[in-house]
């Protein structure tokens, strides 16, 4: 008998949420970031660099799926030993209103993550103005929710956070 959360046996419970890209870490930005692009003809969509950490944002061409490398440096509150296999950073999905879908995710029994990530808050706000927040699926994996307030929750996922 294996053990199951209650909310997977609930009917939807939120506005409509869609994945629109899958976080990876890697040990090596460049080699990475070069491998990727070679391999699968994907186009930069996106990125950010510091001494800290440093994230890329790709687009596949033909099929549009999104991935983003993740770089963190030792001593980064986001820095974990890198096991091979096992280099899943998050999961991104994008939502109409991060506040109104943790609210409904709550009445689910499940709650924020975000503060474990050092954050004093449940819910971000990235330069950019969105809002950002994490929860976790049963095995600890982060699933990072975010929004895009200024565009219609039926348009095409941009090609931006």
């Amino acid at each position: 008998m294996s053990y199951q959360f209650p909310y997977y046996h609930a009917q939807s419970c939120c506005d409509p949420m869609w994945i629109s890209y899958f976080g990876i870490r890697v040990t090596d930005f460049e080699r990475s970031k070069h491998f990727y692009m070679k391999i699968f003809d994907l186009v930069e969509l996106d990125g950010f660099s510091s001494e800290k950490s440093k994230y890329i944002l790709f687009k596949d061409r033909k099929s549009g799926q999104r991935l983003e490398l993740n770089w963190y440096a030792e001593g980064s509150a986001y820095a974990t030993p890198y096991v091979p296999g096992e280099g899943l950073d998050h999961i991104g999905v994008r939502v109409n209103s991060v506040a109104e879908t943790l609210k409904r995710l709550a009445a689910l029994g499940i709650h924020p993550s975000t503060k474990e990530l050092s954050s004093n808050e449940d819910i971000w706000t990235n330069p950019s103005g969105h809002h950002l927040a994490y929860i976790k699926d049963p095995d600890g994996n982060f699933i990072e929710l975010y929004d895009h307030l200024e565009e219609p929750p039926d348009c095409p996922v941009p090609d931006h956070y």
